[in-house]
């Protein structure tokens, strides 16, 4: 059997971002709250304000007390996996098994929301909504929306990655020929790479993995809070 080299990517990762997740908690529990915050807990706490207030937004402040971990983990996980490759290594996101997970997470929350407030005969009653023989379709729509997140997530990155390992072969091609202009025999080191390559790789890692991660979250984020009762997102049940 053959192991994917991405599995150790996931496992480095996973095991970095939990001991980090593992620590910082540590530090914010021993954090005094009457205290002005110092070092790490100042940006720490920072992101988890801004994250807390928009899924407040989105869901409202009794369900964003729960959520609010979850979408978290998925924005550190999410974008460290999507930049990884800065670093040479192959993103995990790039792996459609990695994001169909992910997707799939998000999907279960939603399921669970759905039953939490619909109950599980309005649940089922869904599917045969709004006429009986859109049975077929209705199934396919509830789990069209974990496909599509995983996909978009998925084909994004790997064009990402797929753009500049043809940007790395382009330049090295021209430095093999501007040194075999000079008379040098041979593949030369790829000079022209790390000139143009910095640009792209702000554009195609650090941009576009910051615009998915981005994008993945908000989805979860309205998804879940669309079937919620406006009543409950309003904290007034």
């Amino acid at each position: 059997m053959t192991i994917q080299s991405d599995v150790y990517v996931i496992l480095l990762i996973t095991i970095l971002l939990g001991i980090g997740i593992i620590l910082l908690s540590k530090k914010l529990k021993k954090a005094d709250p009457l205290e002005k915050p110092t070092g790490i807990l100042v940006p720490v706490l920072w992101a988890i304000d801004i994250v807390h207030r928009n899924v407040v937004n989105n869901v409202g402040e009794k369900t964003a007390d729960i959520l609010t971990p979850y979408i978290l983990v998925l924005w550190v996980y999410i974008f460290v996996a999507n930049t990884i490759s800065l670093f040479g290594l192959s993103s995990p996101t790039s792996n459609l098994s990695v994001t169909l997970l992910l997707a799939f997470l998000t999907w279960l929350l939603i399921q669970i929301t759905e039953l939490k407030y619909q109950g599980f005969s309005g649940y089922m009653h869904g599917f045969l909504e709004p006429l009986a023989v859109m049975l077929p379709m209705n199934i396919v729509g509830k789990f069209s929306i974990m496909i599509s997140m995983s996909v978009r997530l998925f084909g994004n990155i790997l064009c990402g990655g797929i753009m500049m390992q043809l940007v790395y072969g382009a330049t090295q091609a021209l430095s093999n020929a501007i040194a075999g202009f000079f008379g040098a025999k041979g593949g030369v080191f790829n000079f022209i790479g790390p000139i143009v390559a910095p640009v792209l790789h702000a554009y195609f890692d650090l941009f576009a993995g910051f615009i998915q991660t981005l994008v993945f979250v908000t989805l979860t984020m309205v998804l879940i809070g669309n079937d919620i009762p406006e009543d409950v997102r309003n904290g007034i049940a």
